[in-house]
């Protein structure tokens, strides 16, 4: 049977003859095959096949004679009964390809579930972070940008690793003013760690040992979940990227050197009253000297004497170098 696809009839499973045919005894009166034939233009052999094809579908009744007749069936019960029948086929057919569909994801679950984990939630995201963190033996890689999540220990990972594992951070400058990125980084830097600092950075990311990687689902939104990555190939790609990074950022140096000023005399700097705390605290989150005087109830001009002040006791030029050191001596935390 040759059901194109251009005829109206092929939806119901009639090919174009067929159609025609039907269509044809629906304008006629009961006919016997030879007539129909002659009407259609067919031998009375190929229209003695359809009309019992026809017959088979329930759309034409053949009448008992001597010759015998055809006519059309009310066209709207057995039109209707026929596409009754192909909606249950289609039904059918539905369920076998949502069978075939389930079977196929179940085997590529099994096939990809050592490649790549998927973390919904932020505390499963800690948790992983931290157990692949402590089973590092060799070196972890983090590019850390905003936006944060406090909890999220992966999107500002503590450089909690293990003696003679090998630290190397990216933070990107936008999101380098907040007191978690500050204290984190300072920690990192105390322990050996590198730090290096970029305007901007493609993802945030955590390699452990160039076996596996942590990166988030969606950058912008750090709750919507993580991937673990196990894949060789993947790993080996995400480790070359943050080398490119790693590469063209800027070195920032927490411990002695140019970027950590040290007052005349080495001598101890002495802790700051809290309002200076409070005006570095707020400084530190990325507020305008504006919204802090407007949160403390103060003036601008107070609000830069308190930082300028900071900064002579720390032996600081640049706003950027009083937020790093206010964080590496404690600054931003409140007074227990």
């Amino acid at each position: 049977m040759d059901v194109t696809s251009d005829s109206p009839w092929a939806s119901l499973g009639l090919d174009w003859f067929e159609g025609q045919l039907l269509e044809h005894l629906v304008g006629s009166p009961p006919a016997d095959v030879v007539s129909v034939a002659q009407a259609a233009g067919v031998s009375t052999q190929e229209a003695e096949r359809t009309l019992q094809r026809l017959e088979e579908a329930s759309l034409v009744i053949r009448i008992a004679g001597r010759p015998a007749r055809w006519t059309v069936s009310p066209p709207r019960s057995s039109l209707g009964g026929l596409l009754a029948r192909r909606r249950t086929e289609l039904a059918r057919t539905e369920e076998l390809a949502e069978r075939l569909y389930a079977a196929y994801e179940a085997a590529s679950a099994s096939r990809t579930a050592h490649l790549v984990e998927v973390l919904q939630k932020g505390e499963e995201t800690a948790a992983r972070y931290a157990q692949l963190l402590r089973s590092s033996n060799a070196e972890v890689l983090h590019l850390a940008k905003p936006p944060y999540v406090t909890a999220d220990r992966a999107s500002s990972p503590a450089p909690e690793v293990a003696a003679g594992v090998r630290l190397r951070s990216v933070y990107e400058t936008e999101g380098f003013t907040d007191a978690v990125s500050l204290e984190t980084a300072s920690r990192g830097t105390a322990d050996g760690g590198e730090l290096r600092l970029a305007s901007h950075l493609p993802t945030k990311l955590v390699v452990f040992d160039r076996t596996s990687a942590l990166l988030p689902v969606r950058p912008d939104r750090p709750t919507a979940g993580s991937l673990v990555v196990h894949s060789f190939a993947l790993v080996a790609a995400l480790a070359a990227l943050f080398e490119r990074v790693w590469d063209q950022a800027v070195p920032a140096f927490l411990g002695a050197g140019h970027d950590r000023p040290v007052p005349a005399g080495g001598a101890p700097t002495p802790r700051p009253d809290e309002r200076t705390r409070e005006v570095l605290r707020l400084m530190a989150t990325g507020m305008k000297d504006d919204s802090i005087a407007r949160a403390l109830g103060i003036s601008r001009r107070t609000v830069q004497k308190h930082v300028s002040d900071a900064g002579t006791a720390l032996g600081a030029k640049t706003r950027f170098q009083i937020g790093l050191l206010a964080a590496e001596r404690g600054w931003l935390g409140r007074r227990p």
